[in-house]
């Protein structure tokens, strides 16, 4: 449960953005995925053969990894993706200019979390000098971040059932190409359980908390 004092403000203030966003507004969800390892099979694949199944290795070899960025325009389910090396404010900043650039026009609402990397004094001073970018951050990750967690979902599970990877730009290859195939084909997101609900169910839930006996 959320411990965050001001969790009702932000719940009503994101879900205000997805259910009724700004007109003329641009809202996206952006999450992020760290260590996203390149893994690939210590012995080539033994193949299917009369009286044997395909075959594979239990282990693997872990050829580094690649920390994934991306951005869910909640109206028209596209992404902004993009791999880094690292994960650190510069490297969230670059991100966040790229997503910047992507929507030019009007205002850009921004709901992420409360990573250290998101504010740091370089992201705050690029902010003050883009002010039609507005940042709002999510009370807790489990009630209203789904979207950018979800996006993140599906290729994390393309990476799982693909699973071999001779090194990070064979990885990147990948992340880029089902992500460009995602947005061939996107799907807004539609969110339905409104502020007044989650509020009064997270009451609920600390009320019976509170009562328990240990």
């Amino acid at each position: 449960m959320s411990k965050d004092p001001r969790f009702t403000e932000k719940v009503r203030d994101v879900v205000g953005l997805y259910l009724n966003p700004p007109e003329n507004a641009v809202v996206v969800s952006l999450d992020e995925k760290t260590q996203v390892q390149a893994l690939d099979r210590t012995q080539p694949m033994l193949p299917l053969r009369p009286g044997q199944v395909e075959r594979r290795t239990h282990d693997y070899k872990r050829n580094g990894v690649v920390d994934l960025y991306a951005a869910l325009e909640v109206a028209t389910g596209k992404v902004v993706g993009r791999c880094k090396d690292s994960h650190t404010g510069q490297d969230f900043l670059s991100f966040l200019k790229a997503v910047e650039r992507t929507f030019r026009r009007g205002e850009l609402h921004v709901i992420l979390d409360n990573s250290s990397t998101h504010k740091t004094p370089d992201v705050q001073e690029w902010l003050g000098a883009h002010p039609r970018v507005v940042f709002h951050f999510n009370p807790d990750e489990r009630v209203v971040a789904e979207p950018g967690r979800r996006v993140l979902q599906h290729p994390h599970e393309a990476l799982v059932k693909a699973s071999e990877f001779p090194s990070r730009v064979a990885l990147r290859r990948h992340i880029e190409a089902f992500l460009k195939n995602w947005n061939d084909n996107p799907t807004p997101f539609v969110w339905t359980k409104s502020s007044r609900r989650i509020v009064r169910d997270h009451r609920r839930m600390l009320a019976r908390i509170s009562r328990a006996e240990h």
